[in-house]
């Protein structure tokens, strides 16, 4: 491999600044001629869903905290250019001399940040026995009950309400109850 190709590295930043360094360094590639050695800034994201108000909200977070994979060629000051971006505390694996990521780590890593964009819906949200829950949807909407059994493969809940002072075991999935 010659000195002239691109490679994979890891740029280390403070966590939750991730967003804002690729930012800095899409501008930084438009505006000056650091588009010739980087090309490629990626930070692998998942999609996570939770209720809220009894809504579901889907949230993106970073796969790798803290870190923001970058696709370049580092000759000359390159390197040092891009350990004085903002929120990057330098490079993973040394300060003198980047280690670049080898293809089967980039491989794997863009192949776990592919499945995670195609993962089907997933909520995150955990529910206990014993827990109180608020029915939001369907025929009991309003009830509130207690959580006698939880079917964390199915996604579905055995709650036990209370219906003109006899208590009704239902069976709800996750989307249709909150917790109080």
């Amino acid at each position: 491999m010659s000195d002239s190709q691109h490679k994979f590295y890891v740029l280390r930043a403070i966590s939750g600044k991730e967003n804002k360094v690729r930012e800095y360094l899409d501008s930084l590639i438009k505006n000056t001629d650091l588009g010739d050695y980087v090309s490629q800034v990626l930070i692998p994201t998942e999609k996570t869903y939770t209720m809220r108000n009894g809504k579901k909200v889907v949230k993106e977070r970073a796969y790798l905290p803290g870190y923001v994979l970058v696709e370049a060629n580092l000759v000359g000051e390159v390197a040092h250019r891009l350990r004085q971006i903002p929120n990057v505390i330098g490079f993973l694996g040394g300060m003198n001399k980047p280690i670049p990521l080898r293809p089967a780590e980039v491989s794997r890593i863009l192949g776990t940040f592919d499945e995670l964009q195609d993962q089907p819906e997933e909520l995150d949200i955990q529910y206990y026995v014993g827990e109180m829950v608020k029915v939001t949807y369907g025929a009991f909407n309003g009830f509130s009950g207690i959580i006698e059994e939880v079917n964390v493969e199915k996604k579905k809940l055995k709650v036990i309400v209370k219906i003109f002072g006899r208590k009704m075991p239902l069976e709800l999935t996750y989307v249709q109850v909150e917790k109080e």
